[in-house]
C-alpha cells in the first residue's frame, strides 16, 4: 500500500464518521490556535519594538555621557575638559567607524509666534548629522545644513507637538507652518522645517479612530489636543517636541555674551551622540572613541558610552522566554491532542478488527496495514493543524477586538510551518503505537473476533 491510498483512505474514515473525528482533531486544533497565536503575538510585540528601538536612533547610536571620575583619576579631574565640541571633532578623525555625529547644546527660551502662542521650550542646537544620528523624518520643508551651520542662520526646526503647541488653531488644517516668523528669547527665526509625528501604534490607532469618527477602543480614551494626547509623556517625546537650531547660532546668539564663555570649540555640551558606521566593527568603534576621548580629556576617565545593547539583548531574551513558556503551554495541548488521537485509533481499530483481519487473510501486508492506520492518524493530525490555523486567526481577531493590543499580532510564514509541521508530528507520532498494535493483528483470531 502506497502512503497516496493510505491517505484517500484516512479521508474516507474522517468523512464517515465525522463528529468522531472532530472530537479526535479538538485537541490539536486548540494546541495549533494557541501556538499560532503565541507567535504571532510575539512577533507583533518584536515588530513593534524593534521599529521603535530604530525611530529613536537604533542600535547604531550610541552617546557619551559624563561620569563620576574613578579614585585612579581623582587628584587629574580637574584636569580634564569634560564633553565639549573638541570630543565631536575628535569624532571626525576616524570617518571609517564613524558614520555622523551630532554635538548638542540645550538651552531653556519662551518661543513666541506672532500670529499663534506663546510656550516655553527646550532649544537644542546641533549639527546637521543630528538628523541620521536620531533618525528623524521630515513632514515637510528640510533639516539643517552645513551652510546654515556656518553662517549660524536663524533657522529652526520643529517637531509636531511645537506646532500644534504654538499654532493650536491652525493645527490639523492644511495650514502652511513653513517659512513663518518665530521669536526665540525674542529673536526671530524662520521655520524651515517640521519633524514627522512620532507614536506609539496604539496611539496611531486611537488618532484614526478619531478621525473616522469612531470611539476610541475600550480603554483607550483620547484626551487632550492634538498629537500630545492626554499630555502623557513616552519615548517619542522629545522628538514630538523639538526646537531645532544650528548649534553655531545657539551659540553666538544666547551664550557667547556670557561672562567667562569659553571659545565655541571648548564650549561645553549637554549631549553628544555618534552614529557606528558598521555594527559588525561595534566594538572596535567604541575602543577607538575612547582612544580618542583620552586625548581630549588628558587621559581622566570622566566619560562613559551609553549604548542600546543591553536594552536590546533584554528584549530579545524576555521575548524568547515568552516564546518559550508560551510555546510549552501550547505544547502541552498538543500532547494532549495527541493523546487523544491515540486514543480514538486504538478505539477505532477495535471496531475495524474483523475488517483488518480480512485484510490481512486475503494477502495484506502487515507493513500495508501498519502503513494505513498511520495515514489515518497523520491525516487527521494534518487536518486538525490546518482548522487549528483558522482557529488561531479567529482567536487572534477576538483578542483584538476585545482587547485592542498595542503592538498588532503578526502572523510570519514560520509560525504557520512550525504549527502546521508540529500538528503533523503529533498525528505521526499519535498513530505509531496503534498501527503497530493492527498491524501485528492474528488473522485467525482477528475473524473469530465479535
Amino acid at each position: 500500500m502506497s502512503w497516496l491510498s493510505g491517505l484517500l483512505i484516512g479521508l474516507q474514515e474522517i468523512r464517515e464518521h465525522k463528529f468522531r473525528s472532530f472530537l479526535t482533531m479538538l485537541g490539536v486544533i486548540l494546541g495549533v490556535a494557541s501556538l499560532l497565536a503565541m507567535f504571532a503575538l510575539t512577533a507583533g510585540i518584536a515588530a513593534g519594538w524593534r521599529s521603535t528601538m530604530q525611530q529613536i536612533g537604533g542600535l547604531e547610536r550610541v552617546g557619551i555621557n559624563d561620569k563620576q571620575v574613578s579614585l585612579e583619576f581623582a587628584d587629574l579631574a580637574a584636569l580634564s575638559p569634560g564633553r565639549t565640541l573638541a570630543d565631536a571633532e575628535a569624532l571626525r578623525g576616524i570617518p571609517h567607524l564613524v558614520s555622523h555625529i551630532a554635538p548638542e547644546m540645550q538651552v531653556g527660551a519662551t518661543i513666541s509666534a506672532p500670529d499663534g502662542a506663546t510656550v516655553s521650550a527646550r532649544v537644542t542646537g546641533t549639527w546637521p548629522d543630528n538628523f541620521t544620528v536620531s533618525q528623524h523624518e521630515m513632514a515637510a520643508g528640510r533639516f539643517l545644513t552645513d551652510l546654515d551651520l556656518e553662517r549660524g542662520a536663524r533657522v529652526v526646526i520643529l517637531g509636531d507637538a511645537k506646532v500644534a503647541e504654538l499654532w493650536p488653531d491652525e493645527y490639523g488644517t492644511d495650514a502652511d507652518f513653513l517659512g513663518r516668523t518665530i521669536t526665540i528669547n525674542g529673536r526671530p527665526f524662520a521655520v524651515a522645517g517640521i519633524l514627522a509625528r512620532y507614536e506609539r501604534e496604539q496611539d496611531r490607532r486611537r488618532r484614526q479612530a478619531l478621525a473616522r469618527g469612531d470611539k476610541p477602543p475600550a480603554g483607550q480614551a483620547m484626551g487632550g489636543r492634538g498629537p500630545v494626547g492626554s499630555g502623557r509623556r513616552d519615548m517619542f517625546s522629545w522628538k514630538n517636541e523639538s526646537v531645532i537650531v544650528p548649534l553655531s547660532t545657539l551659540y553666538h546668539e544666547f551664550r557667547s555674551g556670557q561672562k567667562d564663555t569659553p571659545p565655541l570649540a571648548m564650549a561645553k555640551l549637554d549631549q553628544l551622540n555618534f552614529r557606528v558606521r558598521d555594527l559588525s566593527r561595534f566594538d572596535e568603534t567604541l575602543r577607538e572613541v575612547q582612544n580618542l576621548l583620552k586625548g581630549t580629556r588628558r587621559g581622566v576617565d570622566d566619560y562613559d558610552f551609553d549604548t542600546r545593547e543591553d536594552w536590546f539583548e533584554r528584549m530579545e531574551t524576555s521575548l524568547r522566554s515568552t516564546q518559550l513558556s508560551g510555546g510549552l503551554i501550547a505544547g502541552i495541548s498538543l500532547l494532549v491532542g495527541g493523546i487523544g488521537i491515540a486514543n480514538i485509533m486504538l478505539a477505532s481499530i477495535a471496531q475495524r478488527v474483523r475488517e483488518l483481519g480480512v485484510r490481512l487473510a486475503v494477502g495484506a501486508r502487515r507493513r500495508d496495514v501498519f502503513l494505513q492506520i498511520l495515514a489515518e492518524s497523520t491525516v487527521i493530525g494534518i487536518i486538525g493543524g490546518l482548522l487549528g490555523l483558522g482557529a488561531g486567526v479567529l482567536l487572534l481577531a477576538l483578542l483584538e477586538r476585545l482587547a485592542p493590543l498595542e503592538s498588532p499580532p503578526v502572523i510570519e510564514p514560520s509560525a504557520i510551518l512550525i504549527s502546521v509541521g508540529f500538528a503533523s508530528a503529533v498525528g505521526v507520532l499519535s498513530g505509531l503505537y496503534p498501527a503497530w498494535r493492527a498491524s501485528r493483528l492474528d488473522p485467525i483470531a482477528a475473524l473469530r473476533y465479535e
